[in-house]
């Protein structure tokens, strides 16, 4: 039986893709990007997040957990050692403020399409479907395969966004299964690439290329990061590859947020961007003008 990891799953969903959508959440990304607004979705399994501004400082937790994996110390603040926790969930259960949560639940692939077809109806009145994000779906490519097949055979248009980061081998055994491509752009420049994400982008404009050649439908989405990727130079680079590189017009651009700063706080890491401030809808109508110059359809927004 074939199972995967998964942190969230989100129904009546009206910005990752068409319609009416539900979008599975699938846990791990190979991508460390400093402005990621799911950062619990970067860890490939479970792990314990702790809000200590939820926390009471009950104790329950403590006395619940067997392993003696939770301390104090002499501030009142709870720390969890990574190393005795087996994510038995009993602090989880214990905890009264639901300060304490796992994030990443084993499923089926059963299980979550139950889920996906309590909506069915949706799906068809708004011409919705499903949307499989993350994190990064193709690092469970099998489950994720499990998924689109299962949908195809009740008719249920489906959409997966990726960051291309990717063998090709793994694109090529879905894609016959996918109506939509929600392709993630971040930087054309590969040192800036290596920088803010993590990993070099030569495998990721490889891919999209190879998607667009056959003919694939692919909605490219660039996230627009103050002081990263919004330069002029930058921008019509990307233009520039996304006009003559790809058979596709669609572009969304997508203003930056801190909203998941509190993640962060709750995942015990630090958030790299935290002087950095949304782009103003002024500049954001700049860049789809830098962008339109390009022949393309620009979309502020998902």
């Amino acid at each position: 039986m074939i199972t995967g990891l998964v942190f969230d799953i989100k129904k009546f969903s009206i910005h990752d893709g068409p319609g009416i959508r539900t979008t599975i959440f699938f846990k791990g990304c190979p991508l460390t990007c400093w402005w990621c607004h799911n950062p619990e979705s970067q860890a490939v399994g479970a792990e314990i997040v702790f809000g200590q501004g939820k926390c009471i400082r009950c104790h329950a937790c403590l006395v619940r957990c067997e392993q003696e994996a939770i301390s104090w110390n002499g501030d009142g603040v709870a720390s969890t050692d990574s190393q005795k926790c087996t994510l038995c969930g009993q602090c989880v259960e214990a905890c009264y403020t639901e300060a304490r949560q796992i994030v990443g639940q084993k499923m089926t692939v059963a299980q979550v399409m139950e889920k996906i077809e309590e909506d069915i109806a949706f799906y068809d009145e708004s011409g919705g479907g499903v949307t499989f994000s993350g994190g990064e779906p193709l690092l469970q490519r099998n489950f994720l395969l499990a998924l689109l097949r299962a949908c195809k055979e009740k008719e249920i248009h489906t959409a997966v966004d990726t960051c291309g980061f990717a063998s090709w081998e793994k694109l090529d055994s879905i894609r016959e299964y996918v109506d939509l491509f929600l392709y993630d752009l971040k930087l054309m420049d590969d040192a800036s690439h290596r920088k803010f994400t993590g990993v070099p982008n030569k495998l990721i404009l490889e891919n999209l290329q190879a998607l667009s050649q056959q003919g694939h439908n692919i909605a490219l989405r660039i996230p627009i990061i103050p002081g990263v990727n919004d330069d002029d130079e930058n921008l019509r680079r990307t233009g520039a590859f996304a006009a003559t590189s790809l058979h596709l017009k669609r572009v969304d651009i997508l203003p930056y947020h801190y909203t998941a700063i509190d993640k962060y706080d709750r995942l015990h890491k630090v958030y790299g961007l935290s002087e950095t401030r949304p782009p103003l809808d002024e500049r954001m109508a700049e860049i789809a003008q830098i962008l339109q110059k390009f022949d393309l359809q620009v979309k502020i927004g998902g």
